[in-house]
């Protein structure tokens, strides 16, 4: 370390700020170039004069994490033919932790050159050693794949929220009244009966004999006994509040339009699901087959999955890949004082607890013993927020089985818990 130089780097869209210091905290330049595959050149070309002047041992490159924007740079300098001739790391940190650790000198001003100095300093004091270097870009494509799914899975979620206060004023009985009609308020019966109906009233006095041939041909004959369907939708539009006659046309207008976003949402997840399924197969399919080897992981999860972990060999222990994950919750103790409730780790990889987070419900849904039996008894420990609760430690259960597995290339072999805490 002590013949370590540190290279911090202030990523921005048209410029990269790049201050080179010594353990000595010399600095030596501290200069922004061109965000181009030229600027970059040049400052290898005079990062090459210092290093010939004073032969270092390695290079430790410090650069904030800024979405894009620090992509291609991270990229150049793991991957130029100089830089690799010698000992040279890169590592992308999240601009949280460069700000905390700004905030120990006191005096200093929020400029480009004071933030490429304070990475530089970061990796100075040796706080990067407990990181994982950059490894180039092996998983970008899918990881675009899979971010742009959580995307989309996310606007499709505050999509039908929304909806549902459209749908709550024309039709509130569909969702006071325990028992519904459907088992899907968003399906292609549901939305054609919400959309083709202007009111309650208006399918409450419909005969019994014409809904049922109307959801019949919206469902494509899929309902074991649609009569029951209908007199349980009756029961609900009876239910349900009754509004101004001038005042449905334009709320249902509002809820079509959800509905019709709602439908090219579904239809761009399936495509992209496509396109991850292709990726994921020529990137890693044998950590993909281990991860579809667990019951209740799907084949896009697993993509996920893969796509932010990459290689399992980043982590040394699968509690470095849980607080990765964010599935790690900080201690707030104080003499006798244990804090009971903790949030998560805001300091992490938001696609990969996504991921690792659904997966682990789609296992609770599919009676994986592995999980549904934790989850079980963490849902009863408590009497608040029992399922988030016992989702988010099911999950970091399940990080723990990832990474053995993982880690050791293997399917996974049904053990109870008790076997698999002696294996791993």
């Amino acid at each position: 370390m002590t013949n370590s130089l540190f290279i911090g780097v202030d990523v921005d869209l048209k410029g990269n700020q790049f201050c080179v210091m010594n353990f000595d905290q010399h600095i030596f330049f501290n200069l922004k170039f061109s965000n181009t595959p030229e600027g970059s050149h040049m400052f290898v070309s005079k990062l090459k004069s210092i290093y010939d002047k004073f032969h270092f041992d390695e290079l430790i490159f410090c650069l904030e994490s800024t979405g894009m924007y620090s992509f291609h740079i991270a990229c150049f300098l793991s991957s130029d033919e100089y830089l690799n001739s010698f000992n040279s790391t890169v590592y992308k940190v999240n601009p949280k932790v460069i700000k905390q650790y700004k905030k120990s000198f006191t005096d200093m001003e929020k400029t480009d050159p004071g933030d490429a100095w304070a990475c530089a300093d970061y990796a100075r004091v040796g706080r990067c050693k407990f990181m994982n270097p950059f490894k180039g870009a092996q998983f970008i494509a899918l990881q675009r794949l899979t971010r742009q799914r959580f995307h989309i899975a996310k606007n499709l979620g505050k999509e039908k929220s929304y909806v549902l206060n459209n749908i709550f004023l024309s039709y509130s009985g569909l969702l006071v009244l325990d028992e519904k009609p459907f088992s899907n308020l968003f399906g292609a019966t549901s939305s054609a009966l919400i959309e083709e109906f202007i009111s309650p009233d208006q399918i409450a006095e419909t005969p019994l004999e014409d809904l049922v041939d109307f959801i019949s041909v919206k469902g494509k004959n899929r309902f074991k006994n649609p009569i029951d369907n209908i007199k349980v939708l009756k029961k609900a539009m009876r239910a349900s509040y009754r509004l101004d006659k001038t005042a449905y046309d334009p709320i249902n207008t509002a809820i079509a339009s959800s509905l019709n976003f709602i439908r090219v949402l579904e239809a761009q997840k399936k495509d992209i699901d496509k396109a991850i399924l292709n990726a994921v197969l020529g990137l890693d399919s044998n950590a993909y087959h281990v991860l579809l080897s667990i019951r209740g992981i799907g084949k896009v999860y697993a993509a996920g999955i893969i796509a932010e972990i990459g290689s399992i060999k980043y982590f040394k222990h699968n509690s470095k890949l849980a607080k990765y994950a964010g599935l790690h919750w900080k201690r707030n103790q104080s003499g006798k004082f244990e804090q009971e409730e903790k949030s998560f780790s805001r300091c992490s990889n938001k696609y990969l607890r996504y991921y690792i987070v659904e997966a682990a419900a789609s296992c609770v849904r599919n009676e994986f013993p592995f999980l549904k039996d934790f989850y079980d008894k963490k849902y009863s420990e408590v009497n608040k927020h029992q399922h988030k609760r016992a989702l988010v430690l099911s999950a970091r259960k399940l990080v723990r089985l990832i990474f053995g597995l993982l880690h050791k290339n293997q399917y996974y072999v049904p053990l109870d818990s008790d076997q698999f805490s002696k294996t791993s």
